[in-house]
């Protein structure tokens, strides 16, 4: 995988490493600005660091083995911590991704049948039509129509959850969504120093003042999708058996209790917004790496195209496209979805030879962990070859983590590769997508990580390519 004439090194834009932690006020304005850029050249090259700050002590981890005992040995022993919390909870309420203890036992348990191996593959046919929705709309366009990709996958990946997870709609005007999710995001995941000293939540924040109309139109549009459900069960009518339903039928198998309505608003905020928007980020980056890397780009064409022939895809293709995995996976490493993972210390504990003491904010970074130089070669190169079945089975299990891990693993990574897969493998067959001329790409963390200008890019159809 080294680099070579025949194949030079790309190596996707990224924030430099500074050379030393910034003061504080610094720090608190990198913070604000791209959490990105506050990681510095020591976390990417030692396995754990340490020190005390703002934030009380932390502790910063790229050691799998230390990341296997926090996130699955000793999991009871780590909480979310309160700055987490701070951050989400404004906006997502107390859903899977911010409830602890009893609370969040009793949601995933609820939640968990929607997203057995059986459950997603029944979902297959509408990720396939939200794919060729998708195209059929491109086809329609000439050679050189400029796309916001972006906008385009936040689009497909929003039909998705409308076709599988709220059937009966979610809204009647995606783009009002997604602008609204993009707002939410970008109010509610700038972290704010009001945050980070812990003041009460009554003391206004910027980020959740920008976000407030955000919040407002999810709040409307899920009280809409709650009222007309609990309308339609009430009637005695058959209802779509999606999440909503199962959220609104749940009990609690050891008490027969079910979740309560801000439960219910909780999980559907999620799932509209956390759930669709990391799988739409890690669609844009795998079409943009492919789009600067002309062997990646050659390879996974030629392998769609031997794969899926003319016919539509289905689920016995997926283990096929091997090398179309291999391109997502290499995304998702280069810019994880989820960047940040953190959790407090409720008790003194020993990971190996590493004392955790109590109170102690655990850092686990994907962002880093995934470009950490002890872990990886050649670690800021975009190479899908390393995911490819001989070079996988080398990587830790604890050294990639687009999902986390543990009993906390983002319950619905198989239904997000599932559907990546669909709509990859359906937009390669079909169009070849370049940079804009002058538009100028920079990763972002808001809570996830996308792409901070959008993804401006010029649509040709393979078609017309061919008779060049």
């Amino acid at each position: 995988m080294i680099a070579t004439p025949e194949r030079p090194a790309f190596r996707p834009p990224a924030p430099r490493p500074r050379a030393e932690a910034p003061g504080l006020l610094a720090f608190l304005l990198a913070l604000r600005r791209n959490p990105l850029t506050t990681w510095t050249e020591r976390h990417f090259r030692e396995k754990v660091t340490s020190g005390e700050g703002i934030l009380g002590r932390v502790m910063v981890v790229n050691d799998p083995a230390i990341i296997r005992h926090v996130l699955v040995d000793n999991a009871a022993n780590y909480r979310k911590d309160d700055l987490q919390l701070r951050v989400l909870a404004p906006g997502l309420g107390r859903g899977l991704l911010t409830a602890d203890g009893e609370e969040w036992r009793l949601q995933r348990r609820t939640i968990a049948p929607l997203f057995t191996p059986r459950t997603v593959q029944g979902f297959f046919p509408a990720m396939r039509e939200s794919a060729e929705r998708l195209v059929r709309r491109w086809q329609r366009r000439p050679d050189g129509r400029i796309v916001d990709v972006s906008l385009e996958m936040t689009r497909v990946t929003l039909d998705v959850l409308e076709r599988t997870v709220f059937t009966t709609g979610i809204s009647h005007n995606p783009d009002a969504l997604g602008r609204a999710i993009t707002r939410y995001f970008e109010g509610l995941g700038r972290i704010d120093p009001v945050d980070i000293f812990g003041l009460p939540a009554w003391v206004p924040r910027i980020g959740h003042l920008r976000a407030r109309p955000a919040i407002r139109y999810f709040e409307e549009m899920v009280q809409n999708l709650i009222a007309a459900r609990k309308t339609l069960l009430g009637s005695g009518q058959p209802a779509p058996r999606d999440l909503l339903t199962l959220l609104l039928e749940a009990s609690d198998p050891e008490t027969g209790k079910g979740l309560s309505d801000l439960d219910v608003n909780a999980n559907i905020v999620t799932f509209i917004g956390a759930g669709h928007e990391t799988t739409a980020n890690a669609l844009s980056w795998s079409i943009y790496l492919i789009s600067q890397d002309g062997h990646a780009r050659a390879r996974i064409e030629a392998e769609v195209d031997d794969v899926l022939g003319a016919d539509a895809i289905e689920p016995v293709h997926l283990d096929r496209l091997v090398y179309t995995r291999a391109v997502l996976e290499e995304a998702m490493r280069l810019y994880p979805p989820v960047p940040f993972l953190s959790r407090a210390a409720i008790a003194n504990d020993k990971a190996g030879d590493v004392d955790i003491a109590a109170g102690t904010l655990v850092t686990i970074a994907p962002y880093v962990l995934h470009r950490h130089e002890t872990l990886w070669t050649e670690p800021d190169v975009f190479r899908p070859e390393r995911f490819l079945p001989e070079a996988r089975a080398t990587i830790d299990r604890f050294a990639y983590l687009p999902f986390g891990a543990g009993p906390r693993v983002c319950i619905g990574a198989s239904f997000a590769l599932q559907e990546a897969m669909v709509v990859l493998a359906s937009i390669v067959r079909s169009v070849r997508l370049d940079l804009a001329e002058g538009h100028v790409v920079e990763p972002l963390h808001r809570i996830t990580l996308r792409p901070r200008h959008g993804l401006r890019m010029s649509l040709s159809h393979r078609a017309s390519l061919a008779k060049l």
